[in-house]
């Protein structure tokens, strides 16, 4: 049975007027990478919740989330508000099947996301599964600017760490900065820049592909990878494509 529990921040780091994470101090339950949790808080008399990917790993306290204000995102720009010390309600215990143990294995594992939904992705690479499960691991981020790129010590880490089994490439659709993809996500798949990029290639019988966030890009890269002979995982029917909408 779930419920609710309070829980405390700890930090609220503002990374730019529209994008923060926080760090919240709460008793939840064991959690699998790649899972979420509902976060909620009471607005002018009323409940407000929604579901948020963990970027914390399992092993990390506290738990940590990533966020993007929303325009007339009610809970959203509540939740960018709150200070050090202040109540947050916690939705025990996480769900989600966004995990590594619904994915097959494969020699390489690409993992594509745009703007926050990039936080179920790194915890899961915080974790020593992917790294014993899959040969080359990519992680892709789409973000408008380049204030959008955070948690890029975290990402140098993996690199420091597992060397040449690790590649990390952004897309930035509105700048154009060095060693970043100028564009879309799906337009990259289409037109093989992105394999270029990364100097491997996104085959169906080598790679398992996990998407998250926008739903416009899910939706894209999904049709030009089933164009390709990629399909959708399921547990009836494995595949080779995983998907979480995150917006």
């Amino acid at each position: 049975m779930s419920d609710w529990l309070e829980g405390k921040v700890v930090e609220n780091i503002h990374w730019h007027d529209s994008l923060f994470s926080l760090k919240i101090d709460a008793d939840i339950d064991p959690f699998t990478a790649g899972q979420f949790a509902s976060l909620a808080l009471e607005i002018n008399g009323e409940r407000v919740a929604r579901p948020y990917s963990f970027l914390s790993s399992p092993h990390e306290k506290p738990l940590e989330f990533f966020f993007y204000t929303a325009t007339g995102g009610v809970l959203s720009n509540a939740l960018f508000a709150l200070q050090p010390g202040d109540t947050v309600l916690v939705k025990n215990p996480a769900n989600g099947f966004f995990t590594l143990s619904e994915v097959p294995k494969s020699r390489d594992l690409w993992m594509i996301g745009t703007g926050t939904g990039i936080a179920p992705f790194l915890s899961i690479l915080k974790t020593d599964e992917p790294w014993s499960k899959y040969e080359n691991l990519v992680l892709v981020q789409g973000v408008r600017s380049s204030g959008d790129l955070q948690y890029q010590d975290v990402i140098a880490g993996f690199t420091d760490k597992y060397g040449d089994r690790f590649r990390f490439q952004p897309f930035i659709s509105r700048e154009a900065v060095p060693g970043a993809i100028q564009g879309r996500i799906p337009s990259s798949i289409e037109d093989g820049s992105l394999e270029k990029a990364v100097n491997l290639e996104l085959s169906a019988a080598d790679s398992q592909v996990m998407l998250c966030g926008n739903p416009d890009m899910v939706k894209d890269a999904v049709e030009l990878l089933k164009a390709r002979g990629f399909e959708k995982n399921l547990r009836r029917k494995p595949g080779q494509i995983t998907t979480e909408n995150y917006w």
